[in-house]
């Protein structure tokens, strides 16, 4: 079976509709397939149900879905750095399915472990939990959560083969790894394609047999949403230079 596609476009291709549910990978804007969004936005698909920690930034990631207006709903745990995520939401343009980010991640990972829904305490007594069926268990309360499974996932890893194998890198383990088992088809983007059997089988995060298309997309910019330092002294301390007494 042929995975490997040489773009992002042709990954896609026959993957995509209107009012489908697409999961996307990625922590903030570390790890996010950013070519794949492209591709998604260039197709005009619409009414997309999109299920990610967060919508990226402004005119970046997910954010440029926003703009184009073709998602319908987020099912998401942050919103914080998106102005016109908030926007559409407030203006009752953007319907939101908020989850604590534990819960999100376990709905996701419930789904592609073929768990239809489980029990966390997590959200009792809260907005999270109305709706929701509320069980008792050794004298504690816990809320159902419903597993999530979409027709697609679109992933980003560091390094992938030919068959498929992944393996990540730091904070983008976040999210991709157990999106990549929760859809009917995954896509991968990699930014180095290699031979079978160049991966280390140790380190495969992501098994082949997930995988159904991969593109090599290259390095790809590593972006910061939010950078926070500290001023440096005029003067080194002596002990941070190394010096000092022993």
């Amino acid at each position: 079976m042929k995975k490997v596609y040489t773009d992002p476009t042709s990954a896609l291709a026959g993957l995509l509709r209107d009012d489908m549910m697409v999961m996307c990978g990625g922590f903030g804007l570390c790890g996010i397939p950013d070519e794949l969004i492209e591709a998604v936005r260039a197709s005009g698909v619409k009414g997309l149900t999109i299920v990610s920690n967060n919508a990226g930034i402004d005119g970046v990631g997910l954010g440029k879905l926003l703009d184009t207006r073709q998602v319908r709903k987020m099912i998401s745990s942050y919103v914080g750095e998106n102005k016109e995520f908030a926007r559409q939401y407030l203006g009752g343009e953007l319907e939101i399915e908020f989850n604590p980010q534990g819960t999100l991640a376990e709905r996701i990972r419930a789904g592609g472990a073929g768990i239809p829904a489980f029990f966390t305490k997590t959200g009792v007594g809260t907005k999270v939990a109305e709706g929701k069926e509320v069980r008792e268990f050794d004298g504690e309360h816990y809320v159902m959560e419903r597993g999530l499974f979409a027709d697609l996932a679109i992933v980003h890893a560091h390094t992938g083969d030919s068959e498929g194998n992944l393996r990540y890198r730091m904070t983008a383990r976040n999210f991709n790894p157990m999106m990549a088992t929760a859809a009917k088809v995954t896509v991968a983007q990699v930014e180095h394609l290699v031979k079978p059997g160049a991966i280390d089988p140790d380190t495969i995060h992501t098994p082949g047999i997930f995988v159904k298309r991969i593109i090599e997309v290259g390095v790809r910019e590593k972006r910061i949403e939010q950078r926070t330092t500290r001023k440096r002294s005029e003067t080194t301390p002596a002990a941070a230079a190394g010096g000092g007494t022993h």
